[in-house]
């Protein structure tokens, strides 16, 4: 196997690049299908609107698991082998999904193929980075734009079923299995390139020391807290807490090192960065499904056009690295997200698709530019640091985001009914709610099947109401998290300003 960086790009063999971006096409084959046929299981399997968050969760969350401990292993074990497991996690996931029987088999089922997303990107984002090391964030962008084209083709096909009869949930789970399928295929007998920090001779304390103390510390709490609310009585928080420190300390000391303050700060971005993608894309078919419905369009629809606006600016990202700095990159894109997200909250009829489109612009860069970011200033750390960074994103928008948002309709609905019932002297919080418990403590929600026995269409024509006026509420308080992100950014790009300017860190500069 030639471990020449330049030959995949040089001699244009590009078949391995392609086989990387099919397997990201998988991912979000399950991620936007899961995601439109979230009602289906609610109706079916009786499910609250946290319930479903939890649900939209784990898909996101131990993709931080795989993707940072095949980090730690995976110049060992080698990528072919990463792959297999990813493949096997997302085929054993899909044949679950498709004959489950209620909440727990869904969720568990959706947690194998968190494990399968998770492994993959632990793989192609440094391998793509290493084939081509020259152009790093570009490249990224451009592999990333099978996130959103997976989107954008299985969202398609999706409501392709739907239109021709197949209206069954299981019919349109089951397209998961075309770019599994494929990949898995593609990917046999492919020469996976030997990662620069391996070539460079960088050793593998050196690439935990760019993590170090602090950036162990906050991996590590996020992964422990989650792992320790699954059981159904969760465990103090002194306990996580000391689970957390022993391992964050003794990891410190094993490597001498704090961690790179930069790359800390980066990893705190990401926390609000992937609550405003994924988070928001997680639930933006049900959030939209109200103003959707007006103008006789599926819900669906709006997370297939935003992620096609997405693929097509990924294709372009060269073009547009050339002409703005990573960081500068990320700050406009920012500021559009808040503005789109804002508009979305705000916005009917036509104007939806208008926000829409702006929403979109300012989403795209997010993900890759953020791994570009890193893989250009931490060359050391190899896989594990750009994963890391991944991962928080994931742990975070999957422990937090995505049940916030569900948790935010539920409780906007409960107070907007209490509401309704002292200005009316009516009984609707007793009559159409059930009281849950969730990581955020106890909450009162809708019962679909309350609303659904009930033979007064003018309270549930109320009840509907108030349920779509909490959802796009949800979107204008998303607007917060790229607020935060955009004041981060404009630090960091004085930051740079004040040392020279941002520059790209080779592995030579990097390694003493």
């Amino acid at each position: 196997m030639s471990h020449d960086k330049d030959t995949f790009a040089e001699k244009g063999n590009k078949a391995l690049f392609w086989a990387c971006f099919l397997s990201l096409i998988a991912t979000a084959f399950g991620f936007i299908i899961r995601s439109m046929v979230i009602g289906d299981w609610q109706v079916e399997f009786d499910l609250t609107e946290t319930q479903k968050g939890e649900i939209l969760g784990v898909g996101l969350w131990p993709f931080a698991l795989s993707i940072v401990l095949f980090s730690l292993i995976i110049d060992n074990i080698g990528y072919g082998r990463a792959m297999g497991f990813a493949f096997a996690c997302h085929l054993i996931s899909a044949i679950m999904t498709i004959f489950a029987t209620g909440y727990q088999m869904l969720y568990w089922a959706t947690f194998i193929a968190a494990l399968g997303n998770g492994t993959v990107e632990a793989v192609i984002n440094p391998v793509v980075a290493t084939m081509f090391h020259r152009d790093k964030t570009k490249w990224l962008n451009i592999l990333h734009a099978g996130w959103p084209g997976g989107l954008v083709l299985g969202g398609l096909l999706t409501i392709l079923l739907t239109t021709v009869g197949f209206d069954s949930w299981q019919y349109k789970f089951s397209l998961v299995f075309i770019p599994v399928i494929g990949y898995g295929i593609l990917m046999l007998g492919k020469k996976f390139p030997v990662h620069e920090r391996v070539e460079a001779g960088v050793s593998y304390k050196s690439m935990l020391q760019e993590l170090g103390f602090f950036g162990a510390l906050i991996i590590v709490s996020l992964m422990v807290y989650q792992v320790g609310a699954l059981p159904a009585t969760p465990p103090p928080s002194y306990v996580l807490w000391a689970i957390i420190l022993v391992i964050s300390i003794g990891f410190g000391v094993y490597v001498q090192s704090l961690g790179r303050p930069l790359f800390i700060f980066l990893a705190l971005i990401m926390m609000p960065l992937a609550t405003t993608e994924l988070g928001t894309d997680t639930w933006i078919s049900t959030l939209m499904e109200p103003e959707m419905t007006k103008l006789g369009l599926q819900a669906g629809w709006v997370l297939v056009y935003t992620s096609f606006v997405m693929m097509c600016l990924r294709f372009m990202a060269g073009h547009v690295v050339e002409r703005i700095s990573p960081l500068g990159l990320l700050a406009c894109s920012a500021t559009i997200a808040i503005l789109g997200l804002t508009a979305l909250s705000k916005s009917s009829g036509i104007g939806v698709l208008l926000a829409a489109t702006l929403y979109a612009f300012g989403k795209t860069f997010f993900w890759p530019t953020m791994l570009g970011v890193v893989a250009e200033r931490f060359p050391k750390g190899g896989a594990l640091t750009m994963n890391t960074i991944a991962g928080v994103g994931m742990l975070s928008v999957g422990i937090v985001g995505a049940p916030f948002l569900g948790f935010f309709q539920d409780a906007k609905t409960a107070s907007s009914l209490e509401a309704y019932d002292q200005a009316n002297q009516t009984a609707l919080v007793s009559t159409y709610t059930v009281s849950k418990n969730s990581i955020f403590g106890e909450y009162n929600a809708v019962d679909p099947v309350k609303i659904a026995e009930s033979t007064d269409d003018a309270q549930k024509a109320t009840i509907t109401e108030l349920v779509d006026t909490s959802k796009k509420a949800a979107l204008q308080t998303v607007a917060i998290f790229p607020a935060i992100m955009l004041v981060c950014y404009l630090a960091l790009i004085l930051y740079f300003r004040s040392q020279g300017g941002y520059k790209v860190v080779h592995i030579t500069d990097a390694h003493h």
